[in-house]
């Protein structure tokens, strides 16, 4: 489990933006701090020194999650064994 960061706020398609205090890899799922899934990490944005995180979460009231801490779980290296290229 990793600490991604703070939500800062919903955008207007639903999306989160959180202050990033360590990048997670696009892809990863995002819970709270009771371990519930939130979502997936979308995109990662903004200058290489202060990035921000794009999540597309999954639940239905995201608004309720600013202000919150957001952890990001690794995407499972045996999914993208079985992923064909």
């Amino acid at each position: 489990m990793q600490r991604i960061g703070l939500v800062l706020h919903i955008t207007s398609n639903r999306n989160m933006i959180l202050k990033a205090e360590n990048l997670p890899h696009i892809g990863d799922q995002v819970t709270d701090e009771n371990l519930n899934p939130i979502g997936n990490v979308f995109d990662i944005i903004g200058p290489v020194s202060s990035p921000y995180v794009t999540v597309r979460p999954n639940a239905e009231a995201p608004n309720r999650l600013v202000r919150h801490l957001l952890y990001a779980a690794p995407y499972s290296k045996t999914r993208r064994e079985k992923r064909k290229r």
